[in-house]
């Protein structure tokens, strides 16, 4: 069966929800649908800094503002940097400002749930298929067999986005770097010293092209990434079902750093999960296509080493709402006011994202990355 809605949003994640969010509070209804089976089939999980000038800008825009600030993470701003020796080079206090306040992504999540009415997501629906069916309408399959069609397709379905081939060829590439994650729990009272090492904020230690990166979480848990310059296909030639044997093989390329920084793997709770880094092109852009556009990873994937990814998608989600709300009844110069500002936005960001790699895990990381949070107490 085929329904139509005039606005459909693939992706239930932060960007297409702030975009279905602002489209409500100015009086047009849209449709998101995920493939997720219900709004808690998965922890989301995640600590995210929402920053003064993107994140907090949509939740303004979208009307959330007041109850995001009643689920910031106090003390989260607080970072700190060491070397591969335990040596401390940044520790920074939460300054209070709430410029980069950080926030539980699940919780954020479940802010801007909370927001719409009933039944605008529509859980369980992975895109299979997007096709133009003329009249810049197009047709949307999904895997459980249903269909919908409609007059404006928001491609908010990140990383590998199933809407972005009918706007662009650019497929996301690997960047060099892999991330390992891993968990420790209840922190304070079941791993005291690597809740010491990390503090209450966000954590950094780099050193040899590498590195390892934490947050704090609202739950008291410790998330870590260890952080690699590898081969597209290390990841392969780890058994990450054999807990013990990943930590091994991670470890083995932090020889000689100090005990405390390796517990924060060796140490760790559950099994070790890999990601490997994509990344779209700088300056990704497309041109203008009747009835379809992209916001969020769809648009811009970016490597996380600039904390833009989530910002940049609910911004990019209000300045789709706030563009449609702008030219009422006319699509086209909606969607081609809004490209205009998500074409150097997503550019610039994703410039400096590629630049904090090649800074983070170059030959003087660490050196250059002391320079920056010294020289510049704002960042924090």
């Amino acid at each position: 069966m085929t329904t139509h809605h005039p606005i459909a949003i693939i992706g239930g994640g932060l960007g297409g929800l702030t975009a279905a969010r602002v489209l409500h509070a100015n009086g047009t209804e849209a449709a998101v649908f995920d493939l997720e089976a219900s709004a808690g089939a998965r922890t989301q999980g995640g600590m995210l800094d929402i920053h003064e000038d993107s994140g907090q800008m949509a939740l303004h825009a979208a009307g959330l503002h007041e109850g995001f600030r009643g689920i910031v993470h106090e003390g989260g701003q607080a970072m700190r940097l060491l070397g591969p020796d335990g040596t401390v080079h940044v520790d920074e206090d939460d300054d209070g400002t709430g410029t980069r306040p950080e926030v539980d992504r699940g919780a954020l999540r479940d802010l801007l749930l909370d927001s719409l009415p009933d039944g605008t997501v529509h859980w369980g629906r992975k895109a299979t298929g997007v096709r133009p069916i003329g009249g810049g309408r197009h047709e949307v399959a999904f895997a459980d067999g249903s269909a919908v069609t409609t007059d404006l397709l928001v491609g908010a379905d990140g990383a590998w986005s199933r809407v972005r081939p009918l706007l662009s060829p650019a497929e996301p590439a690997y960047t060099g770097i892999s991330l390992v994650e891993t968990d420790l729990l209840d922190a304070d009272t079941r791993h005291p010293r690597a809740a010491a090492v990390v503090g209450t904020g966000s954590f950094m230690c780099l050193g040899d092209r590498r590195g390892l990166l934490a947050h704090r979480e609202t739950d008291g848990s410790l998330h870590i990434y260890t952080a690699l310059r590898a081969d597209e296909d290390w990841i392969d030639t780890i058994d990450f079902g054999d807990g013990a044997a990943a930590k091994a093989a991670v470890l083995a390329h932090f020889e000689g750093w100090h005990q405390d920084l390796r517990a924060l793997v060796a140490d760790a709770d559950g099994a070790p999960v890999p990601r490997r880094i994509h990344a779209l092109p700088v300056g990704h852009r497309w041109d203008r296509v009747p009835g379809v556009t992209l916001l969020g990873d769809a648009a811009h994937l970016m490597s996380p080493f600039a904390g833009e990814g989530a910002n940049l998608a609910m911004l990019d989600g209000a300045e789709l709402g706030l563009a449609v709300a702008a030219h009422p009844g006319d699509l086209e110069a909606a969607l081609a006011a809004y490209e205009e500002g998500l074409f150097p936005r997503g550019e610039a960001s994703a410039a400096e994202s590629a630049a904090n790699l090649e800074i983070m895990f170059g030959g003087h990381g660490l050196e250059r990355m002391a320079e920056f949070f010294t020289s510049a107490p704002e960042a924090g």
